[in-house]
């Protein structure tokens, strides 16, 4: 397959509560995912009480919430991933979420472990705010010779 034809992944959509998306509502949502992971409105894509989409740092990348009668309900562990470079960003992203914790308790925050599997350490934590999906954080620490387009030995 050439690059042209893989596909890749490019938004989450959820639905939720038309109160969810206020004007004040989406001013928090706005608030809590810009600061915590730099996420911003889309513009010209935002509608009090109907639609938030968020863009995230690319037009082609981007949290799309749109109000509906029966809001998504997930159990605990639905989530959707978000890589970053290294370790420091991952512990970075995890202070900025726990210094909103300190002062918005919604914030829901798993502490960051590391699960070793051998080809690659796994860095993560989970964070969720108001919406019905957490985000979960990750970071790979790949061993020696090993990397993201790799296939280990079975």
């Amino acid at each position: 397959m050439s690059t042209q034809e893989i596909p890749r992944f490019n938004h989450v959509a959820m639905s939720v509560s038309p109160e969810l998306l206020s004007p004040q509502s989406q001013k928090e949502l706005l608030a809590f995912y810009g600061e915590v992971f730099g996420w911003t409105a889309m513009p010209g894509m935002s509608k009090p009480a109907e639609l938030l989409v968020m863009r995230v740092h690319s037009n082609e990348q981007f949290v799309y919430l749109a109000a509906g009668d029966e809001p998504m309900q997930c159990p605990s562990l639905d989530h959707f991933g978000l890589s970053v470079g290294d370790p420091g960003a991952l512990y970075a992203t995890h202070e900025r979420a726990t210094k909103w914790r300190q002062r918005d308790d919604r914030v829901e925050i798993t502490p960051p472990r590391v699960e070793d599997y051998k080809v690659l350490k796994l860095h993560n934590f989970y964070v969720g705010y108001r919406l019905p999906m957490k985000v979960e954080v990750q970071c790979y620490d790949w061993a020696e010779g090993m990397g993201p387009e790799s296939l280990p030995d079975t």
